[in-house]
């Protein structure tokens, strides 16, 4: 097989000319679904703490079941002690999802602190090299959104993660659906062209 049939082979296999159509229907549902949840963020907040007990639950259960299953009076024990624990939370997090709601919040405003420290180290480590000033507003905008949400401290608990979440979801699937629009065939996007007059 010469290398030019192997380039080819290749392109078709990662090409998404026949299957764009999918991708952006797909897109398109999920930049719906953001949509919705910024429109309604905290019930989408409270569904994130609901599903995040569920899988603490389900997690624990598979550690309880592979302790079992485990080698060694050790690794049986911990697996036990971190079934225990996964479950407790789990079933804490499905009992109060806007206790939960509220906690995670705070890990929100820890994670955009922490986020903005580092980026502003990192481009101060830079020193005047390419792409410095983006991290630095990147970091300044993490540092602000923090502050926010701190200052707005648990009111902002109400909605934070589901905003979050939906804004995620739509620039999701704005992506998908600019990536789907960017891998139309030539003969979709191109109109067609108009027939001689002396044409049957």
């Amino acid at each position: 097989m010469s290398s030019e049939t192997a380039d080819t082979t290749y392109a078709e296999g990662v090409s998404l000319e026949n299957d764009w159509r999918p991708l952006a229907i797909a897109g398109g549902i999920v930049g719906l679904i953001g949509l919705l949840a910024i429109a309604t963020p905290v019930v989408t907040g409270l569904s994130v703490s609901i599903v995040l007990g569920a899988l603490l639950v389900v997690g624990g259960i598979v550690h309880g079941v592979h302790a079992f299953t485990a080698r060694g009076w050790r690794g049986s024990l911990w697996q036990v002690t971190l079934a225990i624990v996964s479950v407790l939370a789990g079933l804490a997090v499905l009992a109060a999802p806007a206790v939960a709601l509220v906690t995670l919040t705070l890990v929100l405003v820890a994670y955009l602190f922490v986020d903005g420290i580092v980026e502003l180290g990192m481009a101060l480590w830079m020193g005047s090299a390419p792409g410095r000033l983006s991290i630095a507003v990147s970091g300044v905008i993490s540092l602000v959104l923090a502050g926010l949400l701190w200052v707005g401290f648990p009111a902002t608990a109400a909605w934070a993660i589901g905003l979050l979440v939906g804004v995620s979801l739509l620039v999701t699937g704005f992506s998908m659906v600019s990536v789907a629009m960017a891998s139309r065939p030539v003969e979709d996007t191109t109109p067609p062209a108009t027939e001689p007059r002396g044409a049957a």
